[in-house]
């Protein structure tokens, strides 16, 4: 039995390291493609992007693959970044994203900013740099771009539950998903937010969907009993909190569904109502 285990043991170990290996990157015209640099798993992220790497870590890193392509003095930089699952790496994608970029329609999502190329696709995070002002380089580093987006398998559509946000005062490409600790709470993780406007009042929605009433009722209770507010048993429910880190909180749920509000006054539970009955209905 023993000697089972340990060949089942070792199996496991060469099929992750093939599938970490896996990727075959693509090749530039004009340009020699050089891939000296290992693959990074999570033991050894930090190597590459030190301080980042809890980051990109907290959202389910698997993998990344680094090459660099070289044409005379230019140089293109292309890192692959694979995690665990797509709306994952949306997470990591988002944490890095700004409205001000200027947004390409590459893989589910991708922008351009001062030199460098983001994007991501299915399971992928995808981040392209040069230096180099030269407009032939640029454009080269487009069509390497084109040519990984294509290359890559998975989802090139954003998660869908983006769409349950209210167009109405949203904050066009401003959407995160935060993995971990949301409002700096251990016990509430797996959550989109998006940031509105409306006059001189912004506030920020959140949304989680959890796999069962079940799983919702738990992650409301310990929010309820966070605040002092005794636990209730129901598949649905809507509380205004005094939450002692985030001030008045507006918290909402149906079946699967929490949406939580920050950011708006006691007094403005009209326009919480709004909201949270156009992402509950």
């Amino acid at each position: 039995m023993r000697y089972k285990l340990l060949i089942g043991f070792v199996l496991i170990v060469l099929s992750g390291s093939a599938f970490s290996q896996e990727l075959k990157l693509p090749e530039l015209t004009g340009y020699k493609k050089t891939t000296n640099y290992p693959v990074f798993l999570p033991e050894n992220l930090w190597d590459f992007i030190n301080g980042a790497a809890d980051t990109y870590l907290s959202y389910g890193f698997v993998d990344l693959h680094v090459a660099e392509y070289k044409k005379g003095k230019n140089v293109i930089k292309l890192e692959i970044y694979r995690h665990s699952d797509h709306t994952l790496a949306f997470g990591i994608y988002s944490t890095e994203r700004s409205p001000s970029f200027r947004f390409m329609n590459l893989g589910a999502q991708g922008y351009y900013a001062d030199g460098a190329i983001n994007f991501y696709k299915g399971n992928y995070y995808v981040k392209i740099r040069t230096y180099s002002k030269n407009e032939k380089t640029l454009k080269s580093a487009e069509s390497l771009a084109l040519k990984v987006a294509t290359m890559l398998e998975g989802n090139s559509k954003m998660p869908s539950v983006l769409s349950l946000f209210p167009e109405v005062g949203k904050k066009v490409n401003e959407e995160i998903y935060i993995n971990e600790s949301v409002l700096g709470h251990k016990f509430l993780n797996k959550a989109f937010k998006a940031i509105y406007v409306t006059g001189n009042d912004s506030f920020s929605i959140f949304i989680m969907e959890k796999n069962s009433p079940a799983e919702t009722r738990k992650s409301v209770e310990a929010y309820l009993a966070a605040t002092g507010i005794d636990a209730v048993d129901s598949e649905i429910g809507r509380y205004m909190l005094k939450d002692g880190y985030n001030g008045t909180i507006f918290l909402a749920w149906k079946e699967n569904r929490i949406v939580i509000i920050s950011g708006l006054s006691k007094d403005q539970s009209e326009i919480a109502d709004r909201y949270t009955s156009e992402i509950l209905k």
